[in-house]
């Protein structure tokens, strides 16, 4: 090869380099114990389990409403990254069901829920369900979360794991996704998994 040749092929091998890798043969969840069956209540009232959600992929967050800072961020922001892939890959997208599980019953009643959800997406599902339910949910999902009482106060916050989950459609655990991420970081991660 010439020098002339090779200052020509430069350019192909450094844009190779800046080309992303595919992605590994086995999800970074996979194997771990992480979901399981569910039957809670959306946002309109109707009872929904996580059959509801067989063949699709889910992208779940657990929260609530009254949050007064990480959990309206963090929805923001994934929601931001699910409607930049609609738009640049809406097959991709239409295969991912985005579903947010309230961790406060007490207070996100379905009405609650529903004011809550849409000001995100018209696709985001809300779910809640009584304190046992939600107590199960949180366990089989590696949800931690606690009640806080505010000395003074008359209400309460809720301390809660911090997590948005990629579940394939049969369920299973695939990978973490980056709530705090660019609504582009969160695209492409998504990308990267559903197929």
């Amino acid at each position: 090869m010439t020098f002339h040749s090779l200052l020509l092929a430069l350019p192909l091998v450094l844009a190779a380099c800046g080309q992303s890798a595919p992605p590994p043969s086995e999800a970074p969840l996979a194997g771990a114990r992480i979901g399981g069956p569910f039957t809670l209540v959306n946002q309109d009232g109707r009872q929904v389990s996580d059959r509801d959600f067989a063949g699709r992929y889910r992208l779940m967050y657990f929260g609530y409403t009254y949050c007064p800072d990480v959990c309206p961020v963090d929805l923001q922001r994934l929601m931001a990254g699910y409607k930049l892939l609609e738009g640049s890959e809406p097959a991709v997208a239409a295969k991912i069901a985005p579903i947010f599980v309230s961790v406060d019953p007490e207070r996100d009643t379905p009405a609650v829920l529903k004011q809550y959800v849409t000001a995100f997406s018209p696709k985001l599902t809300g779910l809640t369900g009584s304190p046992e339910q939600i107590a199960k949910v949180a366990k089989d999902y590696a949800i931690v979360y606690s009640k806080e009482e505010r000395p003074g106060a008359s209400d309460y916050l809720m301390n809660h794991s911090r997590v948005a989950y990629l579940f394939g459609p049969d369920g299973k655990p695939i990978a973490l996704i980056p709530q705090d991420g660019t609504p582009e970081a969160i695209a492409a991660e998504l990308k990267r998994w559903v197929r």
